[in-house]
């Protein structure tokens, strides 16, 4: 066999036997992708995104499009091969395993609660929107949730409404936990609150809840320092003068809240918010309007492009990283609060581009 022809053949099973190894080598890793970006004004299959009933609603026009980002499984174990497609690739992020599923995080655990996260920005999102528009609502501090075998379990349930601990009026969820830490380990704190089947009741009424219960309870060394707890969650319920349904599947995570707000705003204001134009966004809300930082925020800008959109409302802490590698034909809009994006939005439908608060690369 001739030199030349000899040193191909072995190029080539080297080739192949690298290939094959690379496919066979599982490594640590997993990669994040754009994901679909859906319209909040929009609908979804036939439904709305958004529902409104209860209250005059306006047209609306234009996208105010949400993004997600797509991820690769807990129990996915990428090959060397898929690693380094990706790691070469633009579209796509690979990151360590652990930052995406921490402490050997479950498939379902994760689903699980990133699905609470959704519907707690739901709940923030639409707080936000009313708070801007000053429609009241009604908040209280509740029990979220009750931890197993802990000092509180059979005694206080979720929903329960806490309004006094040893005798002090609760006022924010944050309350309980400085009230309850006022106690030393082994000491009794005394809870005031309307049982959650009361407070349901009043709620289906119409009505105020009536009549408390005062309950007693021995509390307990924390696990990981020497400060009392008494084993619950205290979280904020919020009673709406109208019906908001967000209704949208298979997403997960917190970072909606501020395109959830903007589109139930649009839809409660006559004229129309985008005026026309195609804006995506991404970004954390709480009940107070405060703009948060979210994840993979690369992915979003990409899908936001790809799916045609000219504007992308990008949170403060975000800006930097965005600014950096910011895909052609998209113009990064900074936000801090759901006041600073309307505001920005104003000036798009008045075509004042230049007053527009941008991000800068560090």
């Amino acid at each position: 066999m001739p030199r030349r022809t000899a040193t191909m053949l072995a190029s080539t099973l080297i080739l192949i036997a690298l290939l094959c190894a690379g496919v066979l080598i599982k490594v640590p890793y997993a990669e994040m992708s754009p994901g679909p970006t859906v319209n909040t004004l929009g609908d979804v299959e036939g439904d709305p995104v958004l529902r409104i009933t209860g209250h005059k609603t306006y047209k609306t026009s234009g996208n105010l499009n949400m993004t997600t980002v797509r991820v690769t499984g807990a129990d996915y174990s990428m090959n060397l091969v898929e690693a380094v497609s990706g790691w070469l690739g633009h579209d796509s992020v690979v990151v360590p395993h652990d930052t995406l599923y921490p402490d050997g995080k479950t498939e379902e655990e994760s689903t699980q609660e990133n699905a609470e996260e959704f519907s707690q920005s739901q709940e923030s999102a639409k707080v936000a929107a009313l708070k801007e528009l000053n429609i009241p609502v009604t908040s209280r501090v509740v029990v979220s949730s009750v931890v197993k075998d802990s000092p509180s379990q059979g005694k206080l349930h979720a929903g329960d409404v806490i309004k006094y601990v040893d005798g002090t009026a609760v006022e924010k969820p944050e309350d309980v936990a400085k009230l309850v830490t006022k106690r030393k380990p082994g000491q009794d704190v005394t809870f005031t609150v309307i049982p959650a089947k009361t407070a349901a009741a009043a709620e289906k009424a119409g009505k105020e809840p009536e009549g408390t219960e005062k309950v007693t309870l021995t509390t307990v060394k924390a696990p990981d320092e020497d400060r009392a707890i008494v084993g619950i969650q205290a979280g904020t319920d919020h009673t709406f003068p109208f019906d908001i349904d967000i209704k949208l599947a298979d997403v997960g995570g917190p970072s909606a809240g501020l395109m959830f707000s903007l589109g139930i705003v649009d839809k409660l204001t006559p004229g129309q918010l985008t005026g026309g134009k195609f804006i995506a966004g991404t970004g954390t809300i709480d009940d107070d309007g405060k703009v948060g930082p979210i994840g993979g925020i690369t992915m979003k800008l990409v899908g936001a492009r790809d799916a045609g959109a000219r504007y992308f409302l990008t949170p403060d802490e975000n800006c930097e990283s965005a600014a950096e590698d910011t895909p052609d034909g998209l113009t990064l809009i900074r936000v801090k609060n759901i006041d600073d994006a309307k505001k920005s939005l104003d000036k798009l439908r008045a075509g004042d581009t230049a007053g527009l608060p941008s991000c800068s690369a560090g």
